[in-house]
Parts: structure tokens; C-alpha cells; sequence
């Protein structure tokens, strides 16, 4: 068993970033913004901010993973950078709705994270990967 979270804590400890981006999503996630002036600067800012959020966690999560590891392991990647971070967006939008009295759960805020994980894997394939590469040859 100490052996597994030897492991677990050595694979975690390449993540730096986008453990702490995640914290800051979950943490902004249920944060009350009722105190707070939430003038946005154009229509649908919170939807932007979405995208913006998810695009930035997921760039940050392939950008250590190609810093880490020398060979691409799509299966790995594709779960942990795609349908991971897709379904944990999904799991904070219906928590948000269940256990939070000034949040709600959106199908759009999810759309937009979802959009955003997409937006990043594209970044990944054809500018952090290149850029990677190029800095290691």
C-alpha cells in the first residue's frame, strides 16, 4: 500500500500548476460572489471566464505532461487531459446546484469548460508539443 502512494505522490508531484490552477477552480467554484461587484466588462463574461478557466488548466496540465515525460502515452493523456478535466467540469456544475445556496449548476458553464479542455488539447497538438520538441532537441 505505501508503495501505491509512493507512486501516486511522485506522479502528482510533476503536476505543480495544475494542481494549484485546480484548486483555484474549485475554490472559485463555490466561492459567494454576493459581497462582491460583479459588473461585467461585455455580455456573457462568465461564459468567457469559463472557457478561459478550463483552456488554462488544460494547457498547464499538457504542458507539464510534455515537460515530464519524453514519450506521449496518448490513452493517458487523452483521459487525463480531456475526459477528466470534462467530467470534473461537469461533477462542480451539479454540485454547485446541489449544495450551494447562491450558485447554480449551468449546462452553459459546462458547455464553455468543455470548449475550453477542447481549445487546449488543440493548443497542445499544435503548439506546445512543437514548442516542447524544438526545446529538447
Amino acid at each position: 500500500m505505501l508503495q501505491y502512494v509512493n507512486i501516486v505522490k511522485r506522479e502528482l508531484m510533476k503536476y505543480p500548476l495544475s494542481i494549484t490552477t485546480l484548486m483555484g477552480i474549485i475554490y472559485l467554484s463555490f466561492f459567494n460572489t454576493g459581497g462582491l461587484n460583479t459588473t461585467s466588462l461585455f455580455a456573457h463574461f462568465d461564459k468567457f471566464a469559463h472557457f478561459v478557466m478550463y483552456a488554462a488548466l488544460c494547457s498547464i496540465l499538457w504542458y507539464e505532461y510534455y515537460k515530464s515525460h519524453t514519450e506521449t502515452d496518448r490513452k493517458r493523456i487523452f483521459w487525463g487531459a480531456i475526459i477528466a478535466p470534462t467530467l470534473f467540469s461537469g461533477a462542480l456544475e451539479v454540485f454547485q446546484g446541489c449544495f450551494t445556496e447562491f450558485r447554480n449548476g449551468d449546462f452553459m458553464d459546462f458547455l464553455f469548460n468543455a470548449m475550453g479542455v477542447a481549445f487546449a488539447a488543440l493548443l497542445a497538438v499544435y503548439v506546445i508539443r512543437p514548442l516542447m520538441a524544438r526545446r529538447t532537441s
